[in-house]
Parts: structure tokens; C-alpha cells; sequence
């Protein structure tokens, strides 16, 4: 009985704190709680929803949606998957006007319009890149790309894709159609978590 009387003692203070945590301030990275950025011309604070209460929404509750795709769905090309932190630093880089970068959204406008995307991403959905006459199309005059009787890859600038999870096709499926077409597969980044993992962290959402 000493030894748990000095248990609760011990723990009690904790407990206190952890009910005070409302107060507190919610983190991106340790010691960053926002970051401006630009979408469509206008400066947004990116950071995460402070209010303590806040939950993931309604949309994004379902488990029983799509298949779960492989951490590295593209071998043997090397398609870099990312993260959270990464993706955010490459909506840094392009809002701070590095060109070189294109975010894009591949879901289809119905999802878009439900949940909003990342901002500095355009929407481009993946059914486009399915079709190669429209995905060569969007390459020249979007992605760097110059479309002749030889591709030139040049100056082919790194995608930065999405879909709406680890549950989602939609940007797999754009990604193996830009490799069929020979995009470098170094310059194509795929953010697995996507609007799912997004949503879960609270992260600023805008209207595409």
C-alpha cells in the first residue's frame, strides 16, 4: 500500500499538467507553429487547427474505403515517397517562388470540392494523365517538359503529388502514366499520407 500511495503521489502532478495542456500551442515542427505561404496569390499562415478540441472531419472517418498502397508502389523507379514535414517544406519552396516546383492535387473535383487541398497545389486530375494526348499536353505547357518526337526532360520540373491517402489510387495511377511517358522518376515526390494524413494533423486546408 506505501508503494502506491507513493505511485499516485508521483503521478498526480502529471495528471494536472496534462489538464492544463489546452492552453498550449500547437506545433508543426518543434518551435514552428506556422509558416506563411502563398496560394493563388494570396499570403495564408499553414499551420495546424489550435483549437485543442478540434477533430479530424466527418469525411475522412471511414476505414472502409480503397486499398491500401505499398510504402514504394513504383520500383524499380525511384519515386520518392514523403511525408508530412517534407511536404510542407516543398510548399514552402514553392510559395517562396521556386518555379522548379509544381504541387498537384490528382483527385477527381468531386473529392476537391468536399475537402479542400494543400495550399500552392493545383488540382490536375488523374484521369488526365491517363489519357496520353491530354497528359502530353499538360506536360509542355505545365510541367517543363518539351513534347516532340523526342521527349526533352530537361528542364522538367519535380512534381510534388497527392491523393487523399495511404487508401487512394488516384495518384499512383497518375504517377505510373507519367513514367510510361519517361518523366524522371527523381523529379516525381509522392506524399502517401495525403488529405487523410493532412486532415488528421489539422494542417491548413484551401479552396483549388
Amino acid at each position: 500500500m506505501k508503494k502506491l500511495a507513493i505511485l499516485l503521489i508521483t503521478v498526480l502532478p502529471f495528471m494536472a499538467i496534462a489538464e492544463g495542456e489546452k492552453t498550449k500551442q500547437v506545433f508543426i515542427s518543434p518551435g514552428v507553429i506556422s509558416i506563411d505561404v502563398v496560394h493563388n496569390g494570396k499570403t495564408i499562415k499553414l499551420q495546424r487547427e489550435q483549437d485543442q478540441d478540434n477533430e479530424i472531419s466527418d469525411f475522412y472517418l471511414k476505414t472502409a474505403r480503397g486499398k491500401i498502397q505499398p510504402m514504394h508502389p513504383f520500383a524499380p523507379h525511384l519515386v520518392e515517397t514523403i511525408g508530412e514535414l517534407e511536404m510542407i517544406n516543398y510548399v514552402k519552396l514553392k510559395s517562396e517562388g521556386d518555379d522548379s516546383i509544381v504541387v498537384i492535387d490528382t483527385r477527381t473535383p468531386n473529392w476537391v470540392t468536399i475537402s479542400g487541398g494543400i495550399p500552392s497545389a493545383v488540382n490536375i486530375p488523374y484521369t488526365l494523365f491517363k489519357k496520353k494526348d491530354r497528359a502530353l499536353e499538360i506536360m509542355e505547357n505545365q510541367l517543363g517538359v518539351q513534347v516532340d518526337d523526342v521527349f526533352d526532360f530537361t528542364y522538367a520540373k519535380t512534381l510534388v503529388m497527392y491523393c487523399n491517402g495511404i487508401w487512394c489510387g488516384q495518384t499512383p495511377t497518375a504517377v505510373k502514366a507519367l513514367l510510361s511517358y519517361g518523366y524522371p522518376a527523381a523529379k516525381i515526390k509522392y506524399f502517401r499520407g495525403g488529405m487523410q494524413n493532412w486532415k488528421a494533423l489539422g494542417l491548413t486546408t484551401v479552396k483549388l
